[in-house]
């Protein structure tokens, strides 16, 4: 199991964090997300791990912005 952490811009509320969680949960491989729209703070934890380009994407489909953290 590999986890990737973000920083997302945008998200205020619950439906925001359901909207990501949304698009995410599509990608291959992806086993838990964790989503706080008060911190911003994305977790995708994957099978193996998981393509960042993928996951910022998902979240652009949702209507955010993300950038991966160290």
């Amino acid at each position: 199991m590999a986890t990737n952490e973000y920083q997302v811009t945008g998200m205020t509320c619950g439906h925001c964090e359901m909207s990501i969680r949304e698009e995410v949960s599509q990608i291959a491989g992806v086993e838990d997300i964790e989503v706080n729209a008060q911190t911003g703070k994305l977790a995708v934890t994957g099978t193996d791990a998981v393509d960042d380009a993928q996951v910022l994407a998902a979240v652009e489909e949702a209507g955010y912005s993300a950038v991966r953290r160290s």
